[in-house]
């Protein structure tokens, strides 16, 4: 009786990494603390001149409005700093 081939299974072998490391571009780290002490400082600036009843030329124009000024500036570094590696 003939005997019959036997057939080998390829060896898996998983695909290389790629050496390249991503590194973030150097504004982002700056930018984003900025952004983060940017807004803090407006919103407490805005409280501080609210409740001495200091007059703040645009500011004072703006009202309420500061409060989305500062926490979109704080949101944003929030947003810059998952981009961070």
């Amino acid at each position: 009786m003939a005997k019959s081939k036997v057939r080998k299974k390829a060896v898996y072998t998983p695909p290389q990494k790629s050496q390249k490391v991503e590194v973030s571009p150097r504004w982002l780290v700056p930018t984003m603390l900025a952004l983060w002490l940017v807004g803090l400082a407006w919103i407490a600036t805005f409280y501080v001149t609210a409740s001495t009843s200091t007059d703040v030329p645009v500011m004072t124009d703006l009202g309420n409005w500061n409060l989305g000024i500062g926490f979109g500036a704080i949101i944003m570094g929030v947003i810059l700093s998952t981009r961070w590696r």
